[in-house]
C-alpha cells in the first residue's frame, strides 16, 4: 500500500485523525490526489521546519472547534473519536471489535453487510468463513443493543443467507 491507500482505508474506517502529507512529488497532479484522497493539506519538500509547524497549528485550530464524527441511527450514537456508544441515554460498553463492527453497519445504512465484507473491514485476516466468529461477535452486539432495551426497538437485523444490517433509519425511529 501507498500512502495515498493508507489514507483512503483510514478514512474509510472513520478515522478522522487530520493527515497533513509531506512529499517531495510536487506536481499539481500529485499535491490534487493526496487532497483528494482526504489530506487536508500538502507540504512538498524541501520545507522550511517552522512552515510544517504552522500548518500543524492550522490543522490544531480547526479540530478543536470541528464537531465530533457521530454515527447515529434513532436513540443510538456512536461517537468515533472518544470511542462512546450510547443508547436511549446509557453509555454502553463494547470491545474493540464490537465497536468497529457497529460502525461499519451504521456506515452501510438500508445495505446488507455480508460476512465477507465484515472479515476484510473489522478482522482484515483470513481466517475459517465457516467458524462462527462473527456471529458470537454479532450475538454479544445484539445482546448490548437489542436484548438490553426490550421497550425499543431492534438496531440490528439478521438477513437470512446473506448478512447483516442496521434497520432503515426511518422505520428504527
Amino acid at each position: 500500500q501507498n500512502g495515498l491507500d493508507v489514507l483512503r482505508n483510514l478514512h474509510e474506517f472513520g478515522i478522522a485523525t487530520p493527515v497533513i502529507i509531506v512529499s517531495a512529488l510536487s506536481g499539481t497532479e500529485h499535491v490534487i490526489r493526496g487532497l483528494d484522497a482526504g489530506a487536508v493539506d500538502y507540504l512538498r519538500k524541501p520545507f522550511a521546519f517552522e512552515e510544517l509547524l504552522a500548518r500543524l497549528r492550522i490543522v490544531q485550530r480547526r479540530t478543536a472547534t470541528a464537531e465530533t464524527p457521530m454515527l447515529r441511527l434513532a436513540d443510538l450514537e456512536l461517537d468515533l473519536v472518544h470511542r462512546r456508544v450510547r443508547r436511549a441515554g446509557q453509555t454502553l460498553t463494547l470491545t474493540n471489535r464490537e465497536f468497529a463492527l457497529l460502525e461499519l453497519l451504521l456506515r452501510n445504512p438500508n445495505r446488507v453487510v455480508t460476512k465477507t465484507r465484515i472479515t476484510e473491514k473489522v478482522w482484515e485476516v483470513d481466517f475459517d468463513m465457516g467458524s462462527n466468529v462473527i456471529e458470537v461477535h454479532l450475538s454479544q452486539l445484539w445482546r448490548k443493543l437489542d436484548r438490553a432495551f426490550p421497550d425499543l426497538p431492534p438496531l440490528l437485523e439478521t438477513v437470512v443467507g446473506h448478512g447483516y444490517r442496521p434497520p432503515d433509519p426511518a422505520a428504527a425511529r
